[in-house]
């Protein structure tokens, strides 16, 4: 094995298949939802402290940044969500094959796009 072939090591000219794609972003958004769960723990602890406590928390709410942080977190939430429901689905023997994990890849990152753009609308 000690043949000298050529090594690419650009990574932009790399295309990876749409499952791959999702697969990674499955995981992505499982460590943003960990990161960002106690933030939003922090947030349901102050709309159920006391009604003083609330009226804070709407104020703290009207600040881009923390309306940035709820809206990454319920992204990421959603899309890690569909995303396991369709390897739940896989796992049952359901769209097992190229053609079809091609197709309901894209149909997930449909979703997401949709889903993303609605709560960006809902929380701002």
């Amino acid at each position: 094995m000690n043949k000298k072939r050529p090594i690419n090591l650009d990574l932009t000219t790399l295309h990876f298949p749409v499952m791959a794609i999702t697969s990674i972003m499955h995981r992505i958004s499982g460590i943003l939802v960990f990161v960002l769960l106690p933030f939003m723990l922090f947030y349901f602890q102050q709309s159920v402290r006391t009604a003083e406590s609330f009226n804070h928390l709407q104020d703290i709410l009207v600040s881009p940044f923390h309306r940035l942080v709820l809206w990454a977190f319920l992204s990421a939430l959603s899309y890690h969500f569909m995303a396991g429901v369709r390897h739940i689905i896989a796992d049952y023997g359901y769209g097992e094959t190229v053609n079809t994990a091609k197709k309901t890849a894209w149909v997930l990152l449909s979703l997401t796009v949709i889903t993303t753009v609605g709560l960006g609308v809902w929380i701002w």
